[in-house]
C-alpha cells in the first residue's frame, strides 16, 4: 500500500527513534525525531512523499551522516538569512 509519508510516521516512531539515537552516537547533538523526519522529507522524500511502508523504513535506516550534515547546514545558512533580514528590517524602523 502506497501512501503519503506522513500517514506512516504514527508507525514508525521507534524506527526515527534509532536513527536519532545512531545519529547522536556519531557526535550529532540536538537530534531529535522531529528534525530526523523534517530532514528526511526535504532531502531524500523531496519529489516523492508517496511511498509503500517499507521505503519509508529503508530510508529512515539508511539515511546517513552526510545527509543529515548537509540538511544541517542549509538550515543553519536559512536561520542566518532570516536573521540578518530581521536586524536589517529593526535598523531601518529606527
Amino acid at each position: 500500500m502506497v501512501q503519503h509519508v506522513d500517514v506512516w510516521r504514527p508507525y514508525i516512531k521507534d524506527v526515527i527513534e534509532s536513527k536519532v539515537n545512531e545519529l547522536e552516537l556519531l557526535g550529532y547533538d540536538g537530534v531529535n525525531q522531529m528534525e530526523v523526519w523534517d530532514c528526511l522529507k526535504q532531502k531524500v522524500w523531496k519529489k516523492n512523499k508517496e511511498l509503500p511502508l517499507y521505503q519509508v523504513i529503508q530510508d529512515i535506516l539508511h539515511l546517513s551522516d552526510n545527509v543529515y550534515m548537509s540538511y544541517l547546514t542549509v538550515q543553519s545558512q536559512q536561520h542566518s538569512d532570516l536573521m540578518a533580514q530581521i536586524e536589517a528590517l529593526n535598523k531601518a524602523e529606527k
